[in-house]
């Protein structure tokens, strides 16, 4: 494999459903300490309503007190879901958009209030517009592999996104196990799928570990070409408009065998297994991630 990039979605994905909400202080201490981990894309909000989403509502004061001053350390992502979200993003400094589709129609009427075929639309014009204004843009088809709401998604629809992606010129897609219901030979068949689609496609696995295969499902689209992949510290997240909410895979869990492997040794692990004890410590319960209850394995595995 390649340089595997990984993008930090705790802060939005991780949050987004928890009803303790963290204040900016705090949450801006875990940031800086992702941010400087190696990390490569940590995701610090969405701009969503704040009644809806209340972990949210300080995504924009998050992004202003990040950027206020130069800075080294990861590329900061915001999630948007329509034109408002991509207004307020450029007015405080988002440097990567990432927006998407659900190729479940019950769950992209939960979480958008539009149709697939509506919101496609709307995301495309959302995100060519945002890669005008200079950005750095990543798509996404939601649901990708299966709905909590309606079961199994067929693969010509979600394929049917990813072309109208690619057609739009945006080759940055990642493909999201919203519900959790994807098995490795799925998702390695998709990602390659897209890769023969369009062979320099930049493909980014977001799995989460509902039944516990997320690892699998990870290794799966490394395998099959993706070049990218969204985990959470300590596990942490879940769609709140989804019908079973459970966290990502693990960022430091993630790392963790990366380092096994001796693949990116640059990433402090040390820090995101800090971070997301701290997280467990807030929250006062314990997290589904495993490293930073077990502790590392500091030597590497002989060959």
């Amino acid at each position: 494999m390649a340089q595997i990039l990984i993008h930090e979605v705790g802060p939005r994905d991780g949050l987004q459903v928890e009803a303790q909400v963290v204040p900016t202080e705090v949450k801006l201490g875990w940031l800086e300490r992702l941010i400087g981990s190696g990390i490569d894309i940590v995701q610090v909000g969405s701009f969503v309503h704040p009644q809806k989403v209340p972990q949210m509502a300080d995504t924009d004061e998050l992004f202003r007190r990040l950027t206020a001053t130069p800075r080294g350390g990861a590329v900061l992502s915001g999630l948007v879901l329509n034109e408002k979200g991509l207004e307020r993003g450029l007015a405080c400094g988002v440097e990567m958009y990432c927006m998407g589709v659900s190729a479940s129609a019950t769950h992209s009427r939960k979480n958008t209030g539009m149709d697939p075929a509506d919101a496609t639309r709307r995301i495309i014009e959302t995100a060519l517009e945002a890669r005008r204004a200079g950005r750095e843009v990543q798509v996404s088809v939601q649901s990708a592999f299966g709905c909590g709401f309606e079961g199994a998604v067929p693969e010509e629809r979600v394929m049917g996104i990813v072309a109208a992606y690619l057609d739009a010129g945006l080759t940055a897609i990642s493909l999201a196990d919203t519900a959790g219901h994807a098995y490795p030979t799925q998702v390695a068949a998709y990602v390659r799928h897209i890769l023969v689609m369009e062979p320099t496609a930049k493909v980014t696995a977001h799995i989460h570990n509902t039944y516990g295969v997320g690892m699998a499902n990870v290794y799966a689209a490394l395998d099959a070409g993706a070049s990218s992949i969204e985990a959470s510290v300590g596990g942490l997240g879940g769609c709140p408009f989804t019908k079973v909410a459970a966290g990502n895979v693990a960022t430091e869990d993630f790392v963790h065998a990366l380092h096994r492997a001796g693949q990116r040794t640059d990433i402090q692990l040390d820090v995101l297994v800090g971070v997301a004890r701290d997280v467990a410590a807030f929250f006062g319960r314990e997290l589904p991630g495993c490293v930073h209850r077990t502790g590392a394995i500091t030597a590497k595995a002989p060959a």
